[in-house]
């Protein structure tokens, strides 16, 4: 079992991985000037695991990954993650799921993440919806309230309304020029525009089997219009449709945005906690 290094960039797990183990993450990345490493667990001819690495001045960022091709034991895991720990920087790590172990240091608590199933068919991803989710979209709907897809010129505004936005919130999220180095056939653009304009943007990323809520901004008209329900549940049945299975819709903060986390979750995404971040010794 050793890993290989390659030139080719993201995960090949054909059950879908997390954005940031995704090629256009990558090249994203990259751009922001980011040295990103790639590498395949190999046994044989047979691929066990994929792995996206970030570096920069000695630091290495392993970010819910590696993405596991193949059931293995946590201690084999673990023992694969602290393989990749030998390469001369100091590598930290988000997996998917907690490690624990000898060489494996936590640092972090575990983060927490919201992730719908779009599998079933859309009256039982309706039926999934929290009861007041529910009502607020049908109400929504009964006023008229539709989204439509967005041009990509329509991305500048969104990415300086959620830096306004940002700024104002106090919260981090990745910079614009990362946005803007994505490969523009992965980004899905909704809108809800009034007057002539658009008073509500979301932007997703769609990555193989998987999408990640990647953007948002709603001014308050569109809020108090719940132009946002709308626009999520109708982007969520069109990825469905295009064979998305899983839509990830970020992180889950419970203790600064109470409010946002019961919008991810009143759609009835599953709420995941990841690894926690940690310290991997060589092994």
């Amino acid at each position: 079992m050793r890993w290989q290094w390659s030139d080719t960039l993201g995960a090949s797990c054909a059950g879908g991985a997390a954005f940031q183990q995704s090629p256009d993450y990558g090249l994203a990345a990259r751009a922001c000037g980011a040295r990103v490493d790639a590498a395949v667990l190999r046994d044989g001819d047979q691929v066990l695991a994929t792995v996206q690495i970030l570096r920069r001045r000695g630091l290495a960022a392993l970010l819910r990954g590696p993405v596991w091709t193949e059931e293995m034991a946590l201690a084999d895991r673990r023992r694969a993650l602290r393989r990749l720990a030998r390469q001369g920087a100091v590598l930290i790590a988000t997996p998917e799921v907690a490690l624990p172990g000898p060489g494996i240091v936590p640092l972090l608590t575990p983060r927490h993440v919201a992730l719908w199933d779009l599998r079933p068919d859309p009256d039982d991803l309706r039926r999934g919806l929290a009861g007041k989710w529910r009502n607020a979209l049908t109400a929504a709907e009964r006023r008229g309230i539709v989204a439509q897809t967005a041009p990509i010129n329509a991305l500048p505004q969104l990415i300086a309304a959620e830096a306004a936005q940002r700024r104002a919130r106090g919260y981090r999220a990745l910079p614009g020029a990362f946005t803007l180095a994505l490969p523009p056939d992965s980004l899905r653009l909704w809108q809800w525009c009034r007057g002539g304009r658009a008073h509500a943007l979301m932007c997703f990323v769609r990555h193989g089997p998987w999408a990640t809520y990647h953007l948002g901004h709603a001014e308050d008209l569109a809020r108090s219009a719940g132009a946002h329900r709308v626009m999520l549940w109708q982007a969520a049945l069109a990825l469905r449709a295009e064979g998305v299975r899983t839509l990830d819709l970020g992180d889950i903060n419970t203790e600064d945005a109470i409010g946002l986390a019961r919008f991810k979750l009143g759609t009835g995404a599953d709420l995941r906690a990841l690894g926690p971040t940690c310290w991997v010794l060589p092994g």
